[in-house]
């Protein structure tokens, strides 16, 4: 099963070879899932333009390309359903594409969808130990009404057990803090990251070896990515960004990937850009893992 074309993360790049579902060693699952957005949106456009924007990047990111392990793009996710089936669906892939011994690398669409995708790793692999960049802290609990909240995403998932490290947050309740506190969240905000120009950090030995990362694009600096639903002063910087990520990854497996929040705006393409070029760096990360 192989196809190369338009509708591909990285298509005018990739050979035949390369856009085989069965070896890539990436599988990318477009979920234009906007449903419970609070503030700006445009989600639901976010992976066809992180896609169409992945067709400009280069093969070589630092010394490596990524693409040589393979790089086959599904279909888009059928998001004119109720959120729960969507979530549900989103978990059988993810799981699927594990089992197959891939990396799932899944484009939103709003960060609720970060709970399918992350449980269906889950359910082939086992407990794994989040990597969470994000502006919010997303600790409400059943925000306005809906459990599957992009405002409540790493709330449900604490709730299942899974460790995590947060990366970036700069925008919380009183009761999220409390409760990411309870659950045993590692933090590393970004006033302090901002302020002390941090850019490595380290995990705990018992921090789970097993890791998926979840990118919530709005973690970045305004000045860097102004596309998205809520942007908030103060943010990460891109190269920041990926080295604390790729510290926290130091020595562990990369056994799953989202970038979500994308708000694409006509006639702003470097959001677009920067979406497209931070996923292909998280697909460079997990190669190290």
């Amino acid at each position: 099963m192989s196809r190369v074309c338009d509708d591909q993360f990285l298509g005018e790049e990739l050979a035949a070879s390369e856009n085989t579902r069965d070896t890539a060693r990436f599988e990318v699952v477009p979920c234009g899932l906007e449903a419970t957005v609070s503030y700006g949106t445009g989600t639901s456009q976010g992976p066809s333009a992180i896609i169409a924007a992945s067709n400009q990047l280069e093969r070589l990111v630092y010394d490596a390309e990524p693409c040589r392990e393979g790089i086959f793009t599904h279909p888009p996710v059928n998001c004119d359903r109720p959120v729960e089936e969507v979530v549900q669906d989103l978990r059988n892939l993810t799981a699927d594409i594990a089992h197959r011994g891939h990396v799932p690398v899944t484009l939103g669409g709003e960060h609720s969808i970060s709970y399918g995708a992350v449980m269906g790793v889950v359910d082939a692999l086992g407990p794994l130990g989040l990597i969470h960049v994000d502006a919010h802290a997303d600790f409400r609990d059943a925000y306005q009404g809906h459990k599957f909240s992009h405002a409540s995403v790493m709330h449900l998932l604490a709730g299942e057990g899974l460790h995590m490290v947060s990366l970036g947050v700069r925008a919380l309740s009183v009761e999220e803090d409390a409760a990411r506190k309870a659950h045993g969240v590692i933090t590393h905000d970004a006033r302090q990251l901002m302020r002390d120009d941090t850019h490595e950090i380290r995990l705990p030995e018992d921090f789970p070896k097993n890791v998926y990362i979840t990118f919530d694009l709005d973690g970045l600096d305004p000045s860097v990515l102004p596309s998205t639903g809520t942007p908030v002063p103060g943010g990460l910087g891109f190269y920041q960004a990926l080295d604390l990520v790729e510290s926290a990854a130091h020595g562990r497996n990369v056994k799953g990937i989202d970038v979500v929040e994308l708000a694409p705006v006509s006639g702003q393409l470097v959001s677009d850009f920067t979406a497209a070029l931070i996923s292909y760096h998280l697909m460079r990360i997990a190669l190290d893992t």
